[in-house]
């Protein structure tokens, strides 16, 4: 019976670390990416994800967001020069390419957007974007 206990106490512990190891790595992930977000992002996209009307379109809840991830990695790192037009506005100013940004910091900027201004969409992993750019190579 002392065994079973003892597997059982261990268990739930291992258990309850692994739950904390992986919010906590959730946490600083988006901390992360919140740091990018407000030293290059927010000029343009504003604190709160709202763009600025005719120029730098919204991130909230938008196909561009919510949708294809590698296809929000490319307007990451390649930048973006044609209007858009999202729910009946255009949006014509241009997006610089920010291919200085490591792929830890694509990952966790593009992870903080998914994830905030109601959005509710899946993280954006390292793995991806380097497997991005290795084949824009």
């Amino acid at each position: 019976m002392k065994y079973f206990l003892t597997l059982l106490i261990t268990a739930i512990w291992f258990s309850i670390s692994a739950q904390s190891k992986s919010k906590t790595q959730g946490e600083t992930v988006l901390s992360r990416g919140k740091i990018v977000y407000e030293q290059i992002c927010l000029a343009c996209h504003q604190a709160d994800g709202s763009g600025v009307p005719s120029l730098n379109p919204p991130l909230i809840k938008t196909k561009w967001v919510l949708g294809e991830k590698k296809e929000l990695i490319r307007i990451v790192v390649k930048g973006m020069d044609e209007e858009i037009e999202i729910d009946g506005e255009s949006y014509h100013n241009v997006m610089p390419p920010l291919n200085y940004l490591t792929d830890q910091q694509i990952a966790d900027v593009l992870t903080y957007v998914r994830t905030n201004f109601t959005n509710k969409a899946n993280a954006v992993t390292t793995a991806e974007v380097k497997a991005w750019r290795s084949k824009e190579k």
